[in-house]
């Protein structure tokens, strides 16, 4: 009887996931869903090979990556040396003053 009875619930939640999972799909969109639709948006007017190409590129596109307070800083103090330049560097990864 309690196999039975574990086969029934098995089955039970086995024919509910599918329906959770559509449930949970449609909540949110999700970054891969935006970018599809970014996509689709600055494809307008594209057609065949031409909108083909153009969509494998946008999609496969990385985000642009901030560049870092140390990188930045050390564009802005090139050409210094010696203490002009840590001090230059110092105030800099220091941000603007609040």
């Amino acid at each position: 009887m309690n196999k039975l009875l574990m086969l029934l619930v098995a089955g039970t939640f086995a024919a509910a996931a599918p329906a959770f999972a559509a449930d949970a799909a449609t909540a949110a969109p999700n970054s891969q869903q935006n970018k599809m639709k970014t996509c689709n948006t600055n494809a307008e007017g594209k057609t065949g090979d031409d909108r083909k190409a153009f969509m494998k590129s946008c999609l496969s596109a990385k985000p642009a990556k901030a560049e870092s307070k140390m990188s930045m800083c050390n564009k802005q103090t090139a050409g210094m040396s010696g203490d002009a330049r840590a001090k230059a560097q110092s105030e800099c990864m220091k941000g603007p003053a609040k």
